[in-house]
């Protein structure tokens, strides 16, 4: 079986994020970039069920600038066997790469994709889905544990009562959470090795896919500064304070 992970570039989640001062968008200029947490957890999971047998290859896939190629070498320095890079300078929406992750799935024919549930810049948690739906493929999203069993997955899901359990018959889409996994340390003979391994970067006409924006941001902006708390002497001037400064009672 053939994984296909696809991993985002995004600004490090150790960086204090700054908004332009045009309020057109985030500052990135000589910010560190990193792959997104829940991308690398998607990576270490693919990884691993490759190291148990139950997967033969495991391919990184990134959209976006030619920078996105030292994202993959990341994902191949954790252990995917190659990498392709969808070049383009254009802001991708969640919509434009699921349209191209769809291209690359009827390209390489994976019997599985693992994803982060969303990226940690735009937060949209679109992607995965949008796939699923495009590719016409079972889904399970939210993954906090995956076994393969034959030709079907059993996928623990998060949700908001506890934990749910589905079964997937593959090929399947799967976007991770948190609790999955935890990424293994990327050691520096590995970085090495993944220097070697073959990265093909092909642009979004060759998939005949489309990734012109369909939504314009108006504005960026920072949110407001809280104000410092103050202490009150009793309850009746706690419910006053509520009642006629903050009104929200």
């Amino acid at each position: 079986m053939k994984i296909l992970v696809p991993v985002k570039r995004v600004v490090d989640y150790n960086v204090k994020v700054r908004v332009k001062s045009d309020g057109t968008g985030v500052d990135i200029a000589n910010v560190k970039m990193s792959m997104n947490p829940f991308d690398e957890i998607a990576v270490e999971e693919a990884v691993r069920l490759k190291e148990k047998g139950a997967a033969s290859e495991v391919v990184a896939v990134s959209c976006g600038v030619a920078q996105c190629q030292e994202t993959l070498r990341t994902a191949m320095a954790i252990g995917a066997d190659r990498a392709i890079l969808v070049e383009t300078t254009e802001e991708l929406q969640p919509l434009a790469v699921a349209k191209l992750l769809k291209a690359l799935v009827d390209k390489e024919a994976p019997g599985l994709v693992i994803l982060g549930k969303q990226a940690i810049d735009d937060d949209c948690n679109q992607t995965g889905q949008m796939l699923a739906a495009l590719a016409a493929l079972p889904q399970g999203t939210f993954a906090s544990k995956l076994e393969v069993d034959g030709g079907a997955l059993k996928v623990t899901r998060e949700i908001d009562g506890g934990l749910e359990t589905v079964k997937l018959t593959l090929p399947a889409i799967v976007t991770t959470d948190l609790r999955l996994n935890e990424p293994r340390y990327v050691t520096l003979p590995n970085i090495m090795k993944a220097k070697k391994k073959t990265l093909d970067v092909v642009k979004p006409a060759d998939l005949g896919v489309d990734v012109t924006p369909r939504i314009k941001t108006l504005k960026v902006a920072e949110p407001p500064k809280r104000s410092a708390g103050i202490k009150v002497p009793d309850v009746a001037t706690l419910v006053d304070k509520l009642k006629n400064e903050a009104k929200v009672i």
